[in-house]
């Protein structure tokens, strides 16, 4: 098709409550029929390398301490979001599809749900080859899997793991099905620029469907002054820290999740925030609208003269 005839095409798409999603929108547009309705659902992002698998492994163990049940969604073709928990590099949703040829319908569940530390269950959905495809399908299709095999029904809390600060429509699927999304960040101009970014990508969404930000998390960062500063020029707020702790480094060299590891003094802090950070997301955080800054008014905000 046309690319200009395809762009208005997709224009005219509407979600399932019959609103345009973006005026010119290119984006992937999900089956309305395909909403998560049981369970509560966030959508995890920042820069690339920031932490976010670790931020999600170890999120998705603490809520399953609270008692949760708990599902995490990699959405990352290295599919390396969930080794913390299962100790292996599991295949990916696709990897399960191109076994039976694409046929759904003949995928058992144990073919691409893993179970991980202290009953998370896990996916790896993957995403096509690079240059080939979207990923807002095969997020689609992993959902589509969940809801097939009634593994939603009996799920209390869904993390996505979103690749990298990519912001396109196939990796902004997941904010379809989110009721909070979270930013992990670092203290650091890179990190915070592509935040920035992840902002008005999420502020975008929450024009159409009920995703909205929940706040940030500050990753592998001693202090939080820059990233308090924008927060407060934009709207947002730090829902967590977790500082440089080389603990946190070995374990995923030790490929489990910080809830495996000794007893010390600084792991057991760093435990008892992931802990913390789950009952308040349980509990509910106030759904935020920050406004984010164009790229060079970011660049001239951020730093120092």
């Amino acid at each position: 098709m046309n690319f200009v005839l395809d762009r208005a095409k997709r224009s005219q798409s509407t979600t399932s409550n019959n609103r345009v999603d973006g005026e010119g929108s290119v984006q992937v547009h999900m089956d309305p029929a395909l909403q998560i309705e049981t369970a509560k659902v966030f959508s995890v992002y920042g820069k690339g390398g920031i932490g976010k698998s670790t931020t999600s492994s170890n999120l998705s163990v603490a809520f399953s301490k609270l008692g949760k049940r708990v599902l995490q969604i990699g959405c990352d073709p290295k599919h390396d979001s969930t080794f913390t928990l299962t100790k292996t590099l599991q295949p990916t949703v696709i990897d399960a599809l191109e076994q039976v040829n694409f046929h759904a319908e003949e995928l058992r569940q144990e073919d691409f749900v893993f179970e991980g530390y202290n009953g998370v269950m896990c996916v790896e959905a993957g995403g096509p080859p690079a240059g080939t495809g979207c990923g807002g399908y095969v997020v689609g299709q992993t959902v589509k899997l969940l809801k097939e095999h009634h593994l939603l029904e009996d799920t209390d809390v869904v993390i996505f793991d979103v690749l990298g600060d990519v912001v396109c429509g196939g990796f902004a699927a997941p904010l379809q099905h989110a009721d909070r999304a979270i930013i992990v960040t670092a203290n650091d101009f890179d990190s915070i620029f592509a935040m920035n970014r992840i902002v008005a990508a999420i502020s975008a969404k929450a024009k159409n469907y009920d995703v909205r930000l929940g706040g940030v998390v500050a990753n592998r960062s001693e202090g939080t002054d820059e990233i308090d500063r924008f927060n407060e020029a934009v709207g947002l707020n730090l829902l967590a820290h977790f500082p440089i702790v080389d603990a946190i480094r070995k374990s995923r060299l030790k490929k489990c999740t910080l809830f495996e590891m000794d007893g010390s003094p600084e792991i057991e802090a760093v435990q008892n925030e992931y802990i913390r950070l789950a009952e308040q997301l349980w509990a509910g955080t106030e759904p935020l609208a920050p406004a984010p800054m164009r790229d060079r008014d970011l660049f001239d905000f951020l730093g120092f003269d």
